[in-house]
């Protein structure tokens, strides 16, 4: 299964859905035909603003039937010509090109380039795009706008742009940080996720791309978000690097009552991995595109848990009055965890959610959906306000969002977690559980204990010692449940007083 084909057909998962300038460079600029109109960060929430104040209307589909009709290798064979990537001929250091609409994406989007406080819309043309023998002939009829589009930039090298970003379908996008392939996604908002009653998905209805200067190591994207409940002015601020960093600024006006507003939600593929291999036949030891969630409070309480791809629907909350982070990380880049040479699923980015002020109270919820296939991403994770969003309400939430390998950066420090195992235990009944911990900072001496706590059942043969191998440690206990109900486990190390690692949490389910 093709990386791109499981992103794309992932969108359509049981709960719902998880580009250019000219036609050729002898064209005149985009846009330079349409009207131009002023342009700010106003301009944007002023328009939620006005939107949230009208009945919902869904926006119409916008290309001929037999472009809705498109099978996933026709889609794929419409591919967009770079030498009409929008700021190409300038030589600046980004190029913007544009999704042809159809196959899922049969509503087209606005997108509108910005230059000198002036927006103008970026027409589509046919002439942007090549298209291939299995679909034959462009689309008849008239087409205004795109599927979306993706930003690239010299990531890994100075002398070739690579992919850096893309806006593609709902308010999904993604992003790489240096050395990364496409892995996990993200959302502008995730609407009632794993609620009775279904998931609402927020659509990105228009952007606009600000022209960066020459020599600049940002651009900077506006988007308008629409949905039955809430709409949204976004702005993001895009530095491409080792952790490419996005600086989110968000206002969502809310429309009617929403039960759980999901904010900066994540989105992820967990199929198997070295804790739940369930019963695949597969040669391939993991298969996924992150192995876990990462949580810290702001009191600095740091917390490690595992994904599962678990029988049934698992909604897990982490609780505090402060959050300091959240993220969806791959902390397994090790090759031989996965041999696959097409996927390369070692170099999957994690990404990482840092609230910009105070959010006040609230958890980080983590759902996790059963699938048998990987083309299916089954994680979300995103905060959710203890507060209730009532019609009316003005939102404002600011964070910065970084992709890539370690994309918390600097500031994790400490023993973290490394590899979670289970296994059966010493007694008919009970589990074994054996955990990896990194090496800890400093030079203390003395014994290292397994600080092990269960929710229900009792915990046997707790112990704790030096990893001989990585240099850190494992720690290894056995549980003996009480019941059919789940267990809540949870793990840290510590030498005396001290805390040597961050909190490794798990929830068994016999």
């Amino acid at each position: 299964m093709k990386r791109w084909q499981r992103q794309t057909v992932g969108m359509a998962w049981g709960m719902g859905l998880c580009v250019a300038a000219l036609a050729c460079a002898q064209q005149p600029k985009a846009g330079a035909a349409a009207k131009a109109s002023g342009f700010s960060a106003a301009t944007v929430e002023e328009k939620a603003r006005a939107l949230a104040a009208k009945p919902y209307q869904e926006p119409p589909v916008g290309v001929p039937s037999s472009f809705e009709k498109l099978t996933y290798d026709q889609y794929r064979d419409i591919r967009f010509r770079d030498a009409a990537s929008l700021w190409r001929e300038e030589g600046l250091p980004f190029r913007a090109q544009f999704f042809h609409p159809g196959f899922y994406y049969t509503r087209p989007v606005g997108v509108n380039v910005v230059e000198g406080g002036k927006a103008r819309p970026v027409p589509f043309s046919t002439d942007q795009f090549t298209y291939g023998p299995l679909v034959g002939n462009p689309p008849k009829g008239k087409v205004n706008g795109f599927a979306g589009f993706r930003l690239n930039a010299p990531l890994n090298t100075k002398d070739y742009y690579d992919e850096l970003v893309a806006f593609l379908g709902a308010s999904y996008f993604r992003a790489l940080g240096r050395g990364n392939v496409y892995g996990l996604s993200a959302r502008g908002l995730a609407i009632d996720t794993a609620q009775p009653g279904g998931e609402e998905f927020p659509t990105f209805r228009e952007f606009w791309l600000e022209t960066p200067a020459k020599g600049s190591d940002t651009v900077v994207v506006h988007a308008l978000m629409d949905s039955p409940s809430v709409t949204g002015a976004y702005r993001f601020a895009i530095h491409p690097g080792e952790r490419t960093v996005m600086d989110v600024d968000s206002t969502v006006f809310v429309r009617k009552a929403v039960r759980q507003l999901g904010v900066a939600p994540l989105t992820s593929m967990f199929l198997f991995g070295e804790n739940d291999r369930g019963d695949f036949d597969d040669f391939r030891p993991e298969v996924h595109d992150s192995d876990g969630i990462s949580v810290w409070m702001k009191n600095g309480e740091r917390l490690w848990r595992p994904l599962k791809n678990p029988k049934q629907i698992q909604v897990s909350s982490f609780h505090t009055d402060g959050l300091s982070g959240f993220g969806l990380l791959q902390r397994d880049q090790a090759f031989s965890s996965y041999e696959d040479l097409e996927a390369r699923s070692e170099r999957r980015p994690g990404a990482w959610v840092e609230p910009v002020g105070d959010w006040g109270a609230g958890s980080v919820r983590l759902v996790e959906l059963p699938t048998r296939e990987e083309i299916h991403d089954n994680i979300v994770a995103f905060w959710v306000p203890d507060a209730p969003v009532q019609a009316g309400a003005q939102l404002r939430f600011s964070y910065r969002l970084s992709w890539g390998f370690a994309p918390e950066g600097a500031k994790a420090g400490g023993s973290t977690v490394a590899a979670t195992r289970v296994a059966a235990g010493s007694k008919p009944g009970a589990r074994r559980f054996v955990l990896d911990f990194t090496k800890a900072s400093g030079e203390g001496t003395g014994p290292v204990e397994a600080v092990v706590t269960a929710s229900r059942g009792q915990v046997l043969h707790p112990r704790a010692e030096v990893h001989a191998v990585t240099g850190g440690f494992r720690a290894a206990f056995e549980l003996m449940p009480d019941g059919d109900g789940p267990v809540e486990l949870r793990c840290f190390l510590k030498r005396g007083s001290e805390t040597l690692t961050e909190t490794w949490s798990y929830l068994w389910i016999p």
